[in-house]
């Protein structure tokens, strides 16, 4: 799958690699990440403007550790602790509260038949939501990532963007097609019933994409905690479309999403979507994205958001870029974001 530098196209590496007299195994371990650090103005709708240097202004900074050994037959075991972290002020985790390794803290085995791994993991549904936008995951300037992720008058996903506890299957590679299912308990006794699954079902085939994600989340940090959110609220489904066509000259995506929460008393759910551009030009990209979601039941909203930028890449793992984001909802006053940044990656 194509994707805009969601995985680093270029790492440094810090490796051990090893021969066992006994087992004739293979062990490597990769020290890899990003920083990305913006200065400019933000500005929530029906808030105040607050200038300012921060951090993760196209992406959420963050770094790990991956490693695997070869177990022999194609098999090998493997691992990734990844965290995320703000470079402005040197905290651990994107938001304050946050894990230290809260993006994938993971053991597993990877084989000819799939990818079996236990632990906490970035969930399939943020990376089909990350994948099929010209802003990829900037809680800043990608409006999809802020109607689905950062929900304002009761829109938004529950459940968080990483899951604690969890299994997670990924497919080999069926001639562009591939899935993934994952499951999260609650870990808590007396409570099977509370639970997280989900996945999704890609293909990829040429200049063409399109994924389909769905999942099911009946707590948002531990269980019974919904409550919290909204009373008699006990559970929420989430359905995703994405699709991609690179012309060369032009790469245009698109984005179907549905969410339904399940409230005693009265539910609320929401249809939106997002379209986006990316345009080659000179040694960088325009970027250009506009979403729309509208909730209707217990609660009724519209937000409107779009987006404008440039990206502008000095070598393979360094780029500058500039970015403006226009957001409206319902009841508020518009809020506007924007600024410039740099990103690099290790």
């Amino acid at each position: 799958m194509k994707v805009w530098r969601y995985v680093p196209c270029c790492v440094a590496l810090t490796a051990t690699a090893f021969l066992s007299p006994q087992s004739h195994a293979q062990s490597t371990v990769t020290l890899l990440g990003q920083v990305d650090q913006w200065i400019g103005a933000k500005e929530l709708p029906g808030g105040d403007r607050a200038w300012g240097i921060r951090g993760g202004g196209m992406q959420t900074s963050w770094w790990g550790l991956r490693g695997q050994e070869d177990l022999g037959n194609n098999v090998k075991a493997i691992f990734s602790v990844e965290g995320f972290f703000t470079a402005n002020d040197g905290q651990a985790g994107s938001y304050k509260g946050d894990a230290f390794f809260s993006r994938n803290a993971y053991v597993g085995v990877l084989s000819d038949y799939g990818t079996l791994t236990a632990g906490r993991h970035t969930t399939p549904y943020f990376v089909s939501t990350v994948l099929f936008n010209p802003f990829v995951d900037s809680y800043n300037f990608s409006p999809v990532v802020l109607h689905t992720f950062l929900g304002l008058q009761g829109q938004g996903l529950v459940g968080d963007s990483g899951w604690n506890n969890s299994i997670q299957y990924q497919s080999p590679n069926f001639g562009g097609v591939h899935f993934t299912a994952i499951y999260a308990f609650g870990n808590a006794a007396g409570q099977t019933g509370q639970n997280k699954w989900g996945g999704t079902l890609s293909y990829d085939v040429g200049q063409f994409s399109f994924i389909g994600a769905y999942q099911q989340v009946k707590f948002n940090f531990v269980p019974n905690d919904l409550s919290s959110v909204a009373p008699g609220f006990s559970s929420q489904q989430a359905a995703q479309a994405g699709a991609s066509y690179d012309f060369g000259f032009l790469k245009l995506t698109g984005q179907y999403q549905y969410m339904n929460d399940v409230i005693s008393g009265g539910g609320a759910h929401s249809n939106g979507g997002q379209f986006g551009a990316s345009v080659p030009i000179g040694a960088g990209r325009a970027l250009a994205s506009y979403a729309y979601t509208k909730m209707v039941g217990s609660m009724k909203t519209t937000r409107n958001t779009w987006s404008v930028g440039y990206d502008y890449n000095f070598s393979k793992r360094t780029d500058v870029y500039a970015a403006y984001l226009n957001d409206r909802i319902t009841g508020l006053s518009s809020g506007n974001t924007f600024g410039v940044g740099i990103r690099t990656y290790f």
